[in-house]
């Protein structure tokens, strides 16, 4: 029954329950952590076969050292890997080290600074200042980056197909000085929708309206993350792009982190040759080359085109269990309650949870004081703030299933009990 047409001795006696339900979880000092989305131990331990894969032997098929220095763009068997993950020619990919949040980072200093023409100069010349665009809820790690260059974000409404485009495509008319959008594609973070077909083609033709220099930051981080064979499909943004004759505006990221190990992967930014070759030039000052070791060992450890498949398959055996779980939980105790509403992923990391609005805060505030730990209410928004108060990010993946179990006891309680009280003080 929803809560909001309980009557008040229904909801006062409802608001008992949960609080003796509440205070019994604070007697047991937890100690669970929901916070970020790391891979378990098990999920790393399917990687260990990358420790002494090379067995003394560091050569390429054309004879080079992998120990010396050299090859900003990376080694071309680690571009082949990059460009089947993000389904492009190896020649349109350079590949970096454990973390694409790195490349980005360098990327937006490249354009916002450095670049012939870069985005601070004509937003300076113009009296204006540079923006992007942020579908939420997001990646907060996306938001810090534009914080730190001082560039100024827009919210944008991320729906089940991908950002609101009619909201986009009017913005990006209308400002020249808009000079990019953030886009988690397949899997989102945090709500795990994949952009759908209609939505892809309008991102890549929506350079053709923007102003100069625009691009579409296509951070593919979990391309791959598949929770079953039930999976996502995403149109090929690149190949849409170069029939729009956008190619140079499409910036294509991912990594190897949440497939191998998450402190010593490999990543890949993915680009049309010239963009290739202008932030080749723009690293060169400061890079005389990434780890090709770690890049030989991880083409060894992929020897062929189903490895990395069944590698993956291997990783939501893991982890697939501890999705069902958390949507089984909500299902039991929220499902008809009427008071909070989540996504239902087939792949990626999290599960975005909306509260009834201004509730969000009170219940990260509450978990914690219960001893587990959530992303901070608003993270998933620019600047640290949630309009509505509403978005909560859950991340299953680190906890073992019977720590998972607990927090999620604990989460769904801390729910109910902030929504009785909203309901009983508005009375």
């Amino acid at each position: 029954m929803e809560y909001a047409s309980q009557s008040k001795e229904s909801l006062e006696a409802l608001h008992a329950e949960l609080a003796e339900r509440y205070e019994a979880f604070r007697s047991e000092q937890l100690s669970l952590d929901l916070t970020r989305g790391k891979p378990a131990k098990e999920q790393l331990d399917l990687s260990n076969g990358l420790d002494g894969i090379l067995g003394g032997f560091y050569l390429l098929q054309d004879g080079t050292d992998v120990r010396n220095y050299g090859g900003i763009l990376g080694i071309p068997e680690a571009r082949s890997l990059g460009g089947d993950v993000l389904g492009l020619p190896a020649s349109e990919v350079l590949v970096g080290g454990n973390s694409s949040l790195t490349l980005m980072y360098m990327y937006l200093d490249f354009m916002n600074n450095h670049a012939a023409e870069n985005w601070a100069d004509e937003a300076e010349a113009s009296g204006g200042k540079c923006k992007f665009l942020c579908p939420v809820p997001g990646y907060d790690r996306h938001f810090t980056i534009c914080e730190r260059f001082d560039i100024e974000m827009i919210n944008i409404p991320m729906t089940e197909t991908g950002p609101d485009m009619d909201k986009v495509e009017t913005l990006v008319a209308e400002d020249p000085l808009i000079k990019g959008i953030w886009c988690v594609p397949k899997y989102s973070n945090p709500t795990g929708h994949t952009y759908s077909a209609e939505t892809v083609a309008r991102l890549a033709a929506l350079p053709l309206s923007a102003g100069k220099h625009f691009r579409v930051m296509w951070d593919n981080a979990y391309t791959v993350h598949h929770l079953s064979d039930d999976q996502d499909e995403l149109e090929n943004v690149m190949e849409l792009a170069r029939k729009a004759g956008t190619a140079d505006s499409i910036i294509q990221l991912a990594s190897t982190s949440k497939i191998t190990f998450a402190g010593a992967g490999i990543s890949f930014l993915g680009a049309s040759e010239a963009n290739i070759k202008a932030f080749e030039q723009f690293l060169s000052a400061q890079v005389i080359g990434f780890d090709k070791v770690n890049q030989l060992r991880h083409v060894r450890f992929f020897s062929d085109g189903d490895a990395l498949a069944n590698h993956m398959k291997q990783h939501a055996a893991i982890i697939g269990p501890k999705f069902e779980l958390v949507l089984s939980k909500l299902d039991a105790a929220l499902g008809d309650a009427g008071i909070a509403e989540w996504t239902r992923p087939r792949g990626g990391y999290f599960i975005s949870l909306d509260t009834m609005p201004g509730l969000a805060s009170e219940v990260v505030k509450l978990a914690s004081d219960a001893g587990v730990k959530l992303t901070p209410a608003g993270a998933t928004f620019p600047y640290g703030v949630d309009p509505e108060d509403r978005n909560i990010r859950i991340a299953p993946t680190f906890p073992s299933m019977d720590q998972l179990d607990k927090a999620m006891d604990v989460f769904v309680t801390c729910i109910g009990l902030a929504s009785v009280r909203n309901l009983l003080e508005s009375l």
